[in-house]
């Protein structure tokens, strides 16, 4: 005698699962647009961009991008299972490496006002970098001190965004 079962019936919900995605994507939205018209209209405004301008882009766009994704899974659409890594789940996490970047960012965030950005990114970069296995004791420093300097004069003099500079301030 054989069993017969029951096909496996899911629901709607169930097999239109990325409209979740959908709705955050339309708060994140609603969010980002109602805190972008909320910004007052007297700040100095530097160029003719005035400071509403990227808030309102990014929030259209989100909603953009929650339109045409509902409209595509309404369709059929399915996102692609994932294929898999070169994970052993069962490992346990790297907390070394966590907590070597949790002091690269607590060291710029104390430093950053003492001894301003270049410095404070350039121990960020560099700790950054020797946290994820970077060993390389000349070039670390080196690039992790041209790229904070890099970032700090496009900020600060071309962006007009002002860091602190520090000692290196009236370098640059």
């Amino acid at each position: 005698m054989t069993t017969v079962t029951k096909p496996e019936r899911r629901s709607w919900l169930r097999d239109h699962s990325e409209l979740g995605i959908c709705a955050l994507l339309v708060v994140l939205g609603v969010l980002v647009l109602t805190d972008a018209l909320r910004i007052p209209t007297d700040f100095a405004q530097r160029g003719p961009v005035g400071p509403k301008a990227v808030p309102i882009l990014v929030g259209s766009l989100l909603l953009l991008v929650a339109a045409l994704l509902a409209r595509d899974v309404l369709r059929g659409g399915k996102g692609e299972a994932e294929a898999g890594e070169d994970v052993d789940l069962s490992a346990p996490a790297d907390w070394r490496t966590v907590l070597l970047l949790c002091g690269a960012f607590l060291a710029n965030a104390v430093l950053i006002g003492v001894v301003g950005f270049p410095i404070s990114g350039a121990i960020l970069f560099w700790g950054a970098a020797y946290a994820l296995g970077s060993r390389n004791l000349v070039r670390d420093p080196l690039l992790a001190a041209g790229l904070s300097i890099f970032t700090f004069v496009v900020f600060n003099n071309l962006l007009g965004v002002p860091l602190p500079g520090g000692p290196l301030m009236e370098v640059f």
